[in-house]
């Protein structure tokens, strides 16, 4: 069965929709292709898509290194905002850009939740 994008579009632009200060996320490949993205305009999805298969390389790295074990989450602060990076399993991850304001624990929740529908998609 192949990877549903036409849905993982709307899971994507239903999150962003609805989700406060989130201010654009992503489906992708562990190998930086783009599956579906709702970005703010002025980002370019296949730039955002290889950064993010960068992240997750470097991530997975960091764990065996550091014998913490297999990466679910990666998380980068800035003071404008972060970046959060969540496993789908193999075939994917979930890329969610946040504001400053955003609060942490209801945007988990949302990540989790998400990732529940994404991962239909992917099979």
């Amino acid at each position: 069965m192949a990877i549903n994008t036409h849905k993982l579009g709307m899971i994507v632009q239903k999150f962003v929709a609805t989700t406060p200060d989130v201010q654009g996320a992503a489906v992708v490949t562990p190998d930086g292709l783009p599956l579906a993205a709702s970005l703010p305009g002025s980002m370019d999805e296949e730039r955002v898509s290889a950064m993010s298969a960068a992240m997750l390389s470097l991530g997975e790295r960091i764990g065996k290194e550091l014998l913490a074990g297999i990466t679910d989450r990666i998380y980068v602060e800035g003071d404008e905002g972060f970046t959060i990076l969540t496993s789908c399993g193999d075939e994917a991850v979930f890329l969610v850009l946040a504001g400053k304001e955003a609060k942490q624990g209801v945007l988990m929740l949302e990540i989790k939740r998400t990732v529940a529908d994404v991962k239909p998609a992917l099979a």
